[in-house]
């Protein structure tokens, strides 16, 4: 399985609002500098008391909050109230293996539940002459092991009952397991196992190149994966995050077995790697034991004081601003997206691009509530008949990022649907409402409430968390974030990132009349008079 980047989708990405902390033992809650606000705002480096489960009264509410936020809980009102169920958040408890390794586990109210092994490695850490290694390991460690077979390994997971994966994206490679609560022991085995034992037999390798090029003939048949390739290719040209994550064609058919054994011994670290339970039936202290036991002799790798953003460092994504057109006459809808170069996950602006995806929105032509919804994409492209959909994308890594607008239209007068979805885009760097920013945050919220409602997603959402940042941030803290973001400091930060930008666009199908790179970078800022 592949995953195209990093994408910030709100169940998991309120994370974007934290910094990385260098150490896990300090106080499990810090407050991120400047939530949202452009330089101004909430400041970094303050260390927030562990919340119990109280019942808090109302006017205790705000002293609760206070206590999260201390004397920075400006620019928040005076009379900001916080959900006390969100202060009764069961909490994520984290330790350290004796090789390095995290644990974190977190109850959920639910009898199933999710195992899994986060590794801060991807296709962007891979020689680029084995671009696709990655990707290709994930495939083949669970073709066997020196203890079970392949066929042993999928007959213990069908007794189980239990669903085992993995997927690759451009900073991280995750295998995990869902399973019972009852089988999170067995389970973690098999991850063990895997990771550990795997044989990587030659013989294995050949046979998956075949199934990677039949996925690979599948995902060029899926127009919105393929230009987000494109995509990346052309705004990071030149640099690791300019690569695919299947790999290129010749590397797929090339890759041998010392390639797969010289980037687990790179970057499988355990100072790299989280081990993450979420589920009804996990309990922190047998979880560890059980870790140490199976994960703990993983040896230390000798890059042991070398992290992910050292190696992201080394070779930085520098933004280009640029065009790339795959025309095809032969299909029937154009496809286009524009994107704009914007921040890492742990910088301040990044919980305002979250705020800003929310306002821009979606467009669907076949939806009538689409049509007449309020954001800012379907007031915009309602009135151009030729729009199919449309939306509002927000990609993160550790340096940089990709904010932007994807949109399907049918060929005829594409420089439409330009317009409109630029005039949306330029528009956040002069005028925005306060009351569409209350309602977009909202939308966000609600998102992100709905979207962590089973075990798997927790597991996602501690994982990519820890990695990232080091920690994980409390959904009261989450939602302070979100609500310190205010119509101004949205016109700020697009006036920063936004306006008078260069672009990144990649097209796709029959793109014949899209109007070329300068005349968008024209109508990335409007004379006003």
């Amino acid at each position: 399985m592949r995953l195209r980047g990093s994408f910030t989708a709100p169940c998991i990405a309120y994370s974007a609002m934290l910094p990385r902390l260098s150490g896990l033992r300090r106080p499990a809650c810090r407050l991120l500098s400047t939530a949202a606000n452009g330089g101004h705002g909430l400041p970094v480096a303050m260390a927030l008391p562990t919340l119990q489960n109280t019942n808090y009264a109302p006017t205790g509410l705000r002293a609760a909050l206070k206590r999260v936020l201390g004397e920075h809980a400006q620019p928040l009102p005076p009379d900001y109230r916080v959900d006390p169920r969100l202060l009764m958040q069961t909490p994520t408890q984290v330790s350290r293996l004796s090789n390095g390794l995290r644990v974190a586990t977190e109850e959920v109210d639910t009898p199933t539940a999710t195992v899994g092994l986060w590794l801060d490695t991807g296709t962007r850490f891979e020689p680029a002459a084995a671009n696709g290694v990655a990707h290709f390991l994930e495939h083949l460690i669970f073709k066997g092991t020196g203890r079970r077979t392949q066929h042993q390994l999928e007959v213990e997971v069908e007794d189980m009952g239990a669903q085992l994966n993995a997927y690759t994206s451009r900073e991280q490679t995750v295998y995990f397991a869902r399973c019972l609560g009852d089988s999170v022991p067995r389970s973690l085995g098999l991850l063990a196992d895997i990771l550990q034992n795997s044989l990587l037999d030659a013989g294995a390798v050949e046979r998956e190149r075949d199934v990677i090029l039949r996925e690979m003939e599948d995902i060029e048949s899926q127009p919105e994966e393929v230009l987000f390739d494109y995509l990346h290719s052309t705004a990071f040209q030149g640099t690791p995050l300019a690569r695919t994550i299947l790999g290129t064609l010749q590397n797929i058919q090339t890759l041998k077995r010392e390639d797969l054994v010289a980037y687990i011994e790179s970057h499988y670290q355990p100072h790299r790697m989280v081990l993450v339970g979420a589920g009804g039936r996990i309990r922190h202290d047998s979880f560890v034991e059980m870790a140490e036991q199976l994960f703990g002799k993983i040896p230390r790798g000798r890059d042991e004081n070398v992290a992910s953003e050292s190696l992201a460092a080394a070779e930085p994504a520098y933004f280009t601003g640029s065009e790339v057109r795959i025309r095809n006459d032969d299909m029937p809808l154009a496809h286009f997206a524009l994107a704009y170069e914007t921040c890492g996950w742990t910088h301040p602006d990044a919980p305002a691009f979250m705020v800003m995806q929310a306002l821009l929105g979606a467009y669907d032509r076949g939806s009538a509530l689409s049509r007449q919804a309020s954001s800012r994409l379907g007031r915009g492209l309602r009135d151009v008949p030729v729009c199919v959909n449309s939306q509002a994308f927000n990609t993160s890594y550790t340096d940089t990022g990709l904010f932007g607008v994807y949109s399907v239209t049918e060929p005829s007068n594409l420089d439409d649907v330009v317009h409109a979805v630029q005039m949306q885009v330029t528009g956040m760097a002069y005028k925005v409402d306060e009351s569409e920013v209350e309602r977009a945050k909202l939308q966000l919220k609600t998102s992100m409430l709905l979207q962590l409602s089973d075990s798997c997603a927790v597991a996602e959402d501690i994982g990519r968390q820890l990695l990232t940042y080091g920690r994980r941030m409390s959904l009261a803290e989450a939602f302070a974030r979100i609500d310190a973001v205010t119509a101004d400091s949205v016109v700020r930060i697009a006036g920063k990132y936004l306006c008078d930008s260069e672009l990144a666009v990649a097209s796709l199908g029959p793109v014949a009349s899209l109007p070329d790179l300068l005349w968008m970078r024209r109508r990335t800022y409007w004379l006003r008079y």
